[in-house]
């Protein structure tokens, strides 16, 4: 029987599908753009195969096209007949998730992954910052992360897609040093994961190498195909970069260019969430607002997110349609934020709106209560410093900059070289 390349039996009889489903695996786990075109290659070749309508499924829900994510699922559903109990038990699980049910899906693919613990397409929803464990809005979920991916390692050696992994969830708790030489080992077997590119651009960020990871990432990007999912994220990490180095004019073309709404091609969480967060921190640094572009983002979150339920997405979206003075999607974020997380949500958009009416001494009064638990809402440390430089930021408004500066060579304490806020 053919196998997949984590040495997964696979229900069908043709080489060339066989071949173009790890194709299309191996570009998902990189964020290739081919990913689809792999897919319906093995498709064509193969078309009672389910599982590459399934891996077809997963791709369209990362790149938020839900009405074709579903619709490959019921093609998956459709084959399952006659076909192995783990591909079965893989598809059912992969159901759950692209149908919304998030809890079930996690609990099916915990169990799935007890008895096919190398059925990576089922490992790969539960891992980085966006995963079932990173957005469940429950507190600990970094180091719930850390010992998924612990639990793991023995099955996956020095898999090049496991490792990039590995290293985010080492360097989210804090773990830089072992981070460090997981992520080499990866990039060592596929330098062009860009995962793993984004990854090792997290670690510059938490070691403070500004520099370092300016180049690398600069680099590196230049091979990267704009139609790559990690596109626009990659270059939100080269934006704020440009910005610590000084260099304005690099950090907006970037901007303008490749993350902004009207311009990028990506995940609308990043899209969205990548710009907000880019605008405010320029902000900081004492640039100039542009109204017409938090305006971009107000409408766009509006459209993209219209429903509250996502604490992170839901963050940022509220930082947009505060700094637009769009009051009205504002209030409804702060007034019906769900979840687990959903009072860290209402408390951050309330800062947010204090911030956007430069009342200083709310923004710090609704921010300190919820420092140590923002980890909730979701996000890398790196993208969550957007919090951190708030509170600062207000702080320094406030004319307490002693405050400013303790609490940033506390909580960042490798950040307090750089410059995320003016004044400091």
């Amino acid at each position: 029987m053919l196998e997949d390349r984590y040495g997964n039996p696979l229900s069908t009889t043709s080489q060339l599908a066989r071949d173009a489903y790890v194709e299309g695996v191996d570009c998902l786990l990189a964020a290739d753009h081919k990913t689809e075109d792999a897919f319906r290659r093995a498709i064509s070749a193969d078309e009672s195969f389910a599982l590459a309508y399934a891996g077809l499924g997963r791709l369209k829900q990362i790149v938020a096209r839900g009405d074709e994510a579903a619709a490959a699922m019921v093609t998956a559903r459709r084959l399952t007949d006659g076909i192995s109990a783990r591909e079965q038990s893989h598809i059912a699980a992969l159901d759950f998730l692209i149908g919304g049910n998030g809890r079930a899906a996690y609990d099916a693919i915990v169990g799935h992954l007890a008895h096919y613990p190398r059925d990576v397409l089922l490992v790969q929803p539960c891992t980085s910052v966006f995963g079932l464990i990173g957005l469940s809005g429950l507190a600990g979920r970094e180091a719930e992360m850390l010992a998924f991916m612990h639990r793991l390692a023995p099955h996956y050696d020095d898999d090049w897609w496991f490792g990039s992994l590995h290293a985010f969830a080492q360097v989210e708790t804090g773990q830089i040093a072992a981070a460090v030489k997981t992520i080499e080992r990866s990039l060592e077997r596929n330098p062009r994961n860009a995962n793993g590119a984004h990854i090792r651009s997290h670690i510059y960020y938490e070691n403070g190498e500004t520099d370092a990871g300016f180049a690398y990432l600069d680099e590196w990007r230049n091979a990267y195909d704009r139609r790559g999912p990690m596109h626009c994220h990659i270059s939100w990490h080269i934006a704020l970069w440009a910005l610590e180095r000084g260099d304005d004019d690099r950090a907006w073309n970037v901007v303008e260019n490749d993350v902004r709404p009207s311009s990028a091609w990506g995940p609308p969480l990043n899209v969205m969430t990548d710009t907000a967060s880019f605008l405010l921190r320029a902000e900081m640094s004492g640039g100039r607002r542009r109204s017409d572009l938090w305006h971009e983002v107000s409408v766009y979150a509006t459209k993209c997110y219209p429903d509250p339920g996502m604490p992170f997405a839901d963050v940022h979206a509220a930082l947009a349609h505060a700094m637009a003075g769009n009051a009205d999607a504002l209030n409804r974020v702060i007034e019906e934020a769900k979840g687990p997380a959903h009072e860290i949500v209402s408390v951050i958009s309330e800062a947010f709106r204090a911030f956007s009416r430069e009342d200083w001494s709310e923004v710090v009064e609704r921010l300190v209560p919820i420092m140590s638990e923002h980890e909730r809402i979701g996000g890398s440390r790196a993208q969550r410093d957007l919090i951190e430089f708030t509170l600062l930021n207000a702080l320094l408004k406030a004319d307490r900059a002693g405050e400013a500066r303790q609490l940033l060579t506390i909580r960042r304490p490798r950040k307090a070289l750089a410059r995320p806020v003016r004044g400091l």
